[in-house]
């Protein structure tokens, strides 16, 4: 029988998950009023920009599409998508929906919180799916309500590249060049509080290019929305391994200025994965890192964070990690865990305004074992009815 996260139903953790929980969202009852949008959705039209291009001709061809579906009435409550193929990007709109990439179909689909069918919006043409490759992540513009743009790294059958679009429009490539390969492809997109865009790359499995400042692997590179690099170099960070999920904790000052800290997920092909703090000009592989997930318990694909709290989707280690953080940034305590096994391997985590978590599975990615509604996005309501926003 589903378990509902609402309240303390069907969830034992420890007090320490509680407070991490309290201190990094506004939490809401399991109510069961239907979506209202909250503002608006529209896309907006863009002249006609170069388009991605096709795979090469020994790209594997996705199989038949999954028929996207909604929650089934009656049925899990926390499941308000389901039928995807390898969900990997999400992004929270204006109107209180979401708007998630497939990896390997490169669809984007609408979902909504209320679990409504999904609807289908675009295909991202020109993904190649080889190796760990395709739709990778995608970002919402800054300025979406004005422009109507969405941004998303995809893997091409020469590169690694991200682009932005209209929604139905084509895409435009803003940075091309990154390298490719069979594995450690990245995918991360973030924009910070300045509307940079930070892009987090993989070393594709040559440790060298992370090092080297003259290649945008293995790096987290900070752009304008046009491609220009916002400093004398697109490169932010080195010696990252694979970004697959970059997240930022933003803190309101007393005088209304924000400060955030950047966070990159960092996965090993060998070993423990590790978060990473993020700061212009860095080399993480000379210093330690933030925190470390062992091996069988990783597998990090998505990075949530609000206030004093960090959130983890983990594909190997089916579950999600949530640590707590002292006012210095510190993790402090055990980590706790929740959805140990319930739903798979579990990828992108984001966190939405009323302290939601939304989670998409990647049992179809040749690697898991998918149930018969898979893949699926969920939105997992914490154990709590009180707590406050970071913003």
């Amino acid at each position: 029988m589903p378990r509902t996260y609402c309240g303390a139903v069907g969830w034992r953790t420890g007090q320490r998950l509680a407070a991490v929980l309290l201190a990094t969202a506004v939490l809401t009852g399991c109510g069961s009023d239907g979506y209202e949008a909250r503002g608006p959705f529209r896309p907006l039209p863009e002249g006609p920009p170069p388009e991605v291009g096709p795979p090469s001709s020994g790209a594997p061809v996705p199989g038949d599409p999954a028929q996207p579906g909604a929650g089934e009435e009656g049925g899990d409550p926390n499941v308000v998508a389901s039928g995807l193929a390898v969900p990997t990007g999400l992004v929270l709109m204006p109107d209180g929906s979401a708007i998630v990439g497939e990896r390997d179909t490169g669809r984007l689909l609408q979902v909504f919180p209320d679990r409504s069918p999904a609807h289908e919006l675009m295909t991202v043409p020109g993904i190649d799916t080889a190796g760990d490759g395709g739709l990778l992540g995608l970002a919402v513009s800054p300025t979406y309500l004005e422009d109507g743009l969405l941004y998303a790294y995809v893997s091409t059958a020469t590169d690694n590249r991200v682009v932005r679009f209209p929604l139905g429009g084509t895409p435009n490539p803003v940075l091309t060049g990154i390298p490719r390969g069979e594995r450690h492809n990245g995918g991360g997109l973030l924009f910070d509080p300045d509307g940079h865009l930070l892009v987090g790359t993989g070393d594709t499995g040559n440790p060298a290019l992370a090092q080297d400042p003259a290649s945008l692997a293995g790096k987290v590179l900070r752009i304008d929305v046009f491609g220009r690099p916002v400093g004398a170099t697109p490169v932010h960070s080195r010696g990252h391994r694979d970004v697959t999920a970059l997240c930022q904790s933003a803190v309101l000052g007393e005088e209304g200025d924000v400060s955030s800290t950047v966070y990159a997920t960092d996965g090993a092909a060998d070993g423990p994965d590790s978060l990473d703090v993020v700061t212009a000009g860095a080399d993480v592989a000379a210093a330690a890192p933030l925190l470390e997930v062992p091996a069988e318990e990783a597998g990090l694909g998505g990075c949530a964070a609000a206030g004093s709290g960090i959130f983890l989707g983990s594909l190997d280690g089916q579950r999600v990690h949530a640590f707590a953080l002292d006012e210095t940034g510190s993790v402090v305590g055990d980590p706790e865990e929740f959805l140990v096994g319930e739903y798979g391997r579990l990828r992108t985590v984001v966190l939405d305004a009323e302290g939601a978590l939304w989670i998409t599975t990647s049992n179809r990615d040749g690697v898991g074992t998918p149930a018969e509604d898979d893949d699926r996005v969920l939105r997992i309501q914490p154990p709590s009815s009180a707590g406050s926003s970071p913003l």
